[in-house]
């Protein structure tokens, strides 16, 4: 026997789901959230927890730029363990050619009223000391952020259900939402669950609840090493990360590192596509490992506390899902956001329930609705 029917089911706790059913329960929806493991355990947990504006495109931007602001607003609301640090990001040039594109960047985030600072040569030494010699500078991109993503996730959760959301731990085996006036979730306990909508907001697991939605595993590493204070201040990331991210089906590696309020330093990041295992890839992280020395070859003498993977959720067009699913009306998807998922969690939120709700976003949501894969796919079949 189905329970009452809820406004909307949210099917996964990581920090999207997290966030929509904080939104969702804000807006006076009745909530249901499912998830089947600890709350935020699975690429919520894996990720390296960056909040940062992006302009690979309008639409990354837009979305981007507007979730920063959301994190922002929230930061002073945050408990201590989800360790907000408003360090910002330094896109580090490493020859002449991205030094132009760093001022192609700050022209562009300028633009756009972003907050950058261009820095030469000798004030990226300063800033950060343990960069190798001879880089020409980067950017500083000041409002950029980390946070710790699972006990971000714990409190938009733990919101939500102070705002009435309830809590429902369990496997999913299917989902019934068709043409009929009530939607249905069937548990593998024999549960069922019946909203008006549901949403799947399972990452990289999406497909499996909702088959031939084109989102793709891919796979990263990551390394935490022990604690030295200091060593890092900013997130920093190479401009060739842009290159790296860009590439769809070769495996790729790129410097990626940030600085944790613990002292310790998170080292990244690897991009691997067809890797379905979750074991470490050996020859993958020693690439990414010797990225990252060639930055800062001091890292080779810092001592490594634990090195594990995760799954990013990628979509053919590196925009997120967010939306109705088409020929099925009463299915949501908020899902695809593939290296930007903590950062994009709240504004995918407001998206998502400003299309439930029918209120007026603050950034048109067109760009992301899952119909257009599928159109693009219809026009190339």
């Amino acid at each position: 026997m189905a329970e009452s029917v809820y406004d909307v089911a949210i099917i996964g706790a990581g920090i999207v789901g997290a966030a929509c059913a904080d939104e969702a329960a804000a807006a006076g929806l009745r909530v249901a959230v499912i998830e089947r493991g600890p709350i935020g355990g699975g690429a919520t947990a894996a990720g390296m927890g960056h909040i940062v504006c992006m302009d690979d495109s309008e639409a990354q931007f837009a979305l981007t730029h507007y979730s920063r602001t959301l994190w922002t607003q929230l930061a002073p609301q945050l408990p201590a363990d989800v360790e907000y640090t408003a360090c910002g990001t330094l896109w580090v040039a490493a020859d002449d050619e991205e030094m132009a594109e760093v001022l192609r960047k700050a022209a562009y985030y300028s633009a756009r009223d972003v907050q950058t600072t261009v820095l030469d040569a000798g004030q990226l030494a300063q800033a950060e000391p343990n960069l190798r010699t001879g880089l020409p500078g980067a950017l500083l991109v000041h409002d950029d952020a980390v946070i710790y993503p699972p006990c971000a996730a714990r409190f938009l959760l733990e919101r939500a259900q102070a705002r009435g959301a309830t809590l429902c731990i369990g496997e999913v085996a299917a989902i019934d939402a068709g043409a009929t006036l009530v939607a249905s979730v069937a548990l593998t306990n024999g549960r069922t669950i019946a909203a008006a909508t549901v949403v799947n907001a399972t990452g990289a697991w999406a497909p499996e609840l909702t088959p031939g939605l084109q989102v793709r595993r891919r796979k990263g590493h990551l390394v935490i090493t022990d604690r030295y204070p200091g060593f890092v201040r900013h997130q920093l990331v190479e401009l060739g990360y842009l290159k790296s991210a860009h590439r769809v089906s070769a495996d790729s590696v790129a410097f990626n590192i940030q600085p944790r309020t613990t002292g310790q330093v998170l080292i990244g990041s690897s991009r691997q596509f067809g890797d379905e295992g979750t074991g470490v890839n050996e020859a993958i992280l020693n690439r990414m490992l010797a990225r990252a020395s060639e930055y800062m070859p001091g890292l080779a003498g810092l001592s490594a506390l634990r090195i594990w993977t995760g799954f990013r959720a990628a979509t053919p067009d590196k925009l997120a899902l967010i939306g109705p699913c088409p020929g099925r009306e009463r299915l949501y998807l908020a899902t695809g956001h593939e290296g930007l998922g903590i950062t994009t969690s709240l504004g995918t939120a407001k998206l998502l329930v400003d299309q439930l709700t029918g209120r007026k976003p603050a950034i048109p949501f067109e760009p992301y609705l899952p119909g257009r894969v599928t159109a693009k796919e219809a026009a190339h079949g």
